[in-house]
């Protein structure tokens, strides 16, 4: 075999395939260095105290963290903070569109496949405004959303951040409005307990694996879920327009989502 050959082939690799051996490449080393010293993990969750949106006390929107600098979104969400503390509800309004809003809360995604096996023929799109919450409701929702061929949407001014985008990534199409408020950050445990080292240790590695399977599954791509690795569970990445886009969150540009139903 010649020297350049070796070149030639890595040449012809696609984007894809390169982004997603660099994620798994990323995903491999965090959980290298989370075995090293899972002591660290433990002081980090000192300082770092995980966003729950239900809790008053708390923001329903933490700060960005962009280049070290907090700050917050480019808009603020219509809802007022008590709706979206709220635990998740559900309404069926017109044109098919079942509207997902509040605090994803542990058994949100047990009510979710009650609603669609109850109304699911009228559903087309569920339409979300949430702040996050349980990742494992959020990826039950999401799976469902697919297995069920429906389309998302976040509304202008409507949030959905924290665990939410998991949810709109189960859309088979995906609208984001113009001025629609999506954010990512890294997972955590959201008991009230605080976790060991080695169980937190675990419940990172193990539900980080978890959404980035589910994520590329969904089509969604690898910069996503590393933005989120990235930002603590007490700041947001606000995603732009054309992060939406290149990350293939959204199936159509936001400058004409807002036309669209």
């Amino acid at each position: 075999m010649r020297i350049d050959e070796p070149l030639k082939a890595l040449l012809r690799l696609d984007d894809g395939a390169l982004m997603r051996g660099a994620f798994f490449l990323l995903l491999s080393a965090a959980a290298v260095f989370l075995l090293i010293d899972v002591r660290d993990i433990t002081a980090m969750n000192a300082e770092l105290p995980g966003f729950d949106p239900m809790l008053e006390d708390q923001p329903v929107l933490p700060p960005a963290l962009t280049e070290g600098v907090p700050n917050g979104p480019s808009v603020q969400p219509a809802s007022p903070d008590e709706v979206l503390r709220q635990p998740m509800k559900f309404e069926l309004t017109s044109g098919g569109i079942l509207l997902a809003e509040g605090t994803i809360d542990l058994g949100a995604g047990a009510r979710f496949a009650e609603e669609i096996e109850t109304r699911g023929e009228y559903v087309k799109t569920v339409a979300l405004n949430s702040p996050g919450g349980s990742v494992d409701d959020a990826l039950a929702i999401s799976k469902l959303i697919r297995e069920k061929k429906l389309n998302t949407k976040v509304a202008s001014k409507a949030l959905c951040a924290s665990s939410c985008p998991i949810i709109f990534a189960g859309g088979v199409g995906r609208l984001a409005e113009e001025d629609a408020i999506v954010g990512v950050h890294q997972v955590f445990n959201g008991s009230r307990e605080r976790p060991t080292a080695e169980q937190a240790a675990s419940f990172a590695q193990s539900t980080t694996a978890r959404v980035a399977r589910h994520l590329d599954a969904m089509g969604i791509g690898a910069g996503l879920w590393i933005n989120a690795l990235e930002t603590p569970p007490d700041r947001l990445y606000y995603l732009t327009a054309k992060e939406m886009v290149d990350f293939k969150l959204i199936t159509e540009p936001v400058a004409t989502a807002k036309k669209k139903s």
